[in-house]
């Protein structure tokens, strides 16, 4: 007789969607859809609260835990995230200290590190989005086939936001730079700026681990 592992339980994550789950999906995704469309603020405030009440069914693994699609509200929590961490560099004149560094370093006339940095920026943004742990950020409908839309959002706007917090604030041409070290200050605002727009997109807007009945949300969202 021979001895065999005692069969165990497999990990409710490792589990693939059951049909209810994949029907649940559908109406959180059919219910952002929704809270797109309508204008009155009595009937938007209405379609996220049952967003929410969705958001709290047990077993919904894959909207609680994962993000797969883009919306217009995950462009804004980027552009929140990206403002939170890109207006303490904007009044440091240590930017344009690295900016002239990362410009004056070259190899054969090649600014090596201003393009290190532009590289950096989309390596480490795609490693936050889709390699770490924190949400399981999934792919939906490629641009060309293969580029996530979620990462070129978050790097343009981020990008944009930077650009712009420089124009508006004065800080991109002060000291009349060339064009290269008013780029150069640019992806130094960048670099804060899409690691805060990443964040802001892909946190948890609640806390998704106190368990709560469906019957205790009302209360707990006032």
């Amino acid at each position: 007789m021979t001895d065999r592992e005692p069969r165990t339980e497999a990990d409710p994550s490792e589990r693939e969607d059951s049909p209810a789950d994949a029907d649940l999906e559908r109406l959180v995704e059919e219910l952002e859809e929704l809270e797109e469309l309508v204008d009155h603020p009595a009937e938007r405030e209405q379609v996220r609260r049952a967003i929410r009440t969705a958001h709290h069914v047990p077993g919904l693994h894959a909207v609680e835990n994962g993000i797969k699609r883009y919306t217009t509200r995950d462009m804004a929590e980027a552009f929140v995230g990206s403002i939170l961490l890109s207006l303490p560099l904007l009044v440091e004149d240590g930017v344009f200290e690295i900016a002239e560094h990362v410009v004056e370093f070259t190899v054969a006339g090649v600014p090596i590190f201003l393009i290190a940095n532009v590289l950096f920026i989309g390596l480490f943004t795609t490693a936050l989005l889709y390699w770490t742990d924190i949400r399981d950020v999934g792919v939906t409908d490629p641009l060309f086939g293969f580029v996530p839309r979620r990462l070129v959002g978050i790097l343009g706007i981020s990008l944009l936001t930077a650009t712009g917090l420089m124009i508006m604030w004065g800080r991109l041409i002060e000291g009349e730079p060339t064009a290269a070290e008013a780029f150069g200050r640019i992806t130094v605002i960048w670099t804060a700026g899409a690691f805060g727009a990443a964040l802001g997109d892909i946190l948890p807007e609640r806390n998704e681990g106190d368990g709560a009945a469906i019957g205790g949300i009302d209360d707990r969202d006032r």
